[in-house]
């Protein structure tokens, strides 16, 4: 793997993580008045995914999808707008941090409902499929998405007409504040359970991207020549709430020692300790790269908080929603 690429995975984790804790250093201001589910610690998979797609293949993601998003190419100001409530945002201020699209890389959105974007992005794998592309469809989904019965539904959907579609589990252990001990079998592995369903699969190190990268470019191309699905699970972890910026290991539902555990496999600073022994990178170049990421985006939100708010109106235009006159109500300026 060349050096360059191997800084582009660490710029591209290291942007993400400065993002997030940057929305949990200004989240309590009010200024972003959405829920935001936030993924510090889970860096790798996302980044290894997307620089192993094109452009043009399908994302669809869930309520924790800023990673996904971001590492897909989606614009930055638009998600950083949107979380704001702005017009400018990716989802014209309406959709806040659960509901982020960016069709100008394929990403096709992401959903609040557990589950919910599985059957929309195997959809898109058979859209693909009809329209003769070799397009894959990337699904995200975490553990707690495959106790839902659309997971199935799809899975088998997905076999039966032989789609490009990839799904990525990241199994952070949690769904909530739920364990995987009190949600599924003891001793059960998904990806064992996932291929006895007739898909192939796979299990990963999702702390470690450049093995994230060699395992998804190892399955890519026999998804696009073979026109078949294919599942792996990445074995990851949350540092943070499962909703909201804090930090929430003294509520009971994980331990402390458990957390420090995890946090000792830092995706991010695994990758730059392991770049530094390769002489890949030298401090002053890791210092750049770090003042550059936090310029960028401290202008993102100083634009952000500038940014106007939609007009009231505009609530009511393309959303599934009763006609306002039926109702008598007044928008009221």
């Amino acid at each position: 793997m060349p050096d360059n690429f191997k800084k582009k995975l660490y710029s591209e984790m290291l942007r993400i993580r400065c993002v997030e804790e940057k929305i949990a250093e200004r989240y309590p201001e009010g200024k972003m008045r959405c829920p935001t589910h936030l993924s510090i610690g889970q860096e790798a998979v996302p980044v290894a995914v997307s620089c192993a797609l094109n452009k043009n293949d399908f994302a669809v993601s869930t309520h924790r999808g800023h990673a996904h998003y971001l590492a897909k190419g989606g614009s930055l100001k638009k998600m950083i707008d949107e979380i704001h409530g702005k017009e400018s945002g990716c989802s014209k201020g309406k959709g806040g941090s659960m509901h982020l699209i960016d069709k100008d890389v394929s990403f096709m959105g992401t959903s609040a409902i557990v589950g919910n974007s599985i059957p929309l992005g195997v959809g898109l794998g058979l859209s693909a499929k009809l329209k003769s592309t070799n397009q894959i469809s990337c699904i995200y989904l975490g553990d707690g998405a495959i106790e839902q019965g659309v997971f199935y539904e799809s899975i088998n959907f997905a076999i039966l007409k032989k789609l490009r579609v990839l799904f990525i589990c990241e199994n952070n252990l949690y769904s909530v504040y739920s364990p995987l001990s009190v949600r599924q079998p003891k001793n059960r592995k998904i990806s064992h359970m996932v291929n006895g369903m007739g898909i192939n699969s796979l299990e990963c190190d999702g702390n470690d991207v450049i093995s994230c990268r060699k395992t998804l470019k190892s399955v890519i191309p026999d998804i696009r020549e073979n026109s078949s699905p294919f599942f792996i699970e990445f074995k990851t972890y949350r540092w943070r709430e499962h909703c909201g910026p804090n930090f929430d290991n003294d509520i009971g539902y994980r331990t402390v020692e458990e957390f420090e555990v995890w946090k000792k496999k830092d995706p991010i600073e695994f990758l730059k300790q392991r770049l530094i022994i390769e002489d890949v990178f030298v401090k002053q170049e890791l210092d750049q790269i770090k003042k550059s990421i936090e310029n960028e985006i401290n202008q993102v939100f100083i634009n952000a908080e500038k940014a106007p708010f939609p007009n009231k109106k505009e609530a009511y235009k393309d959303v599934f929603a009763p006609n306002k006159n039926e109702y008598n109500l007044e928008i009221r300026e």
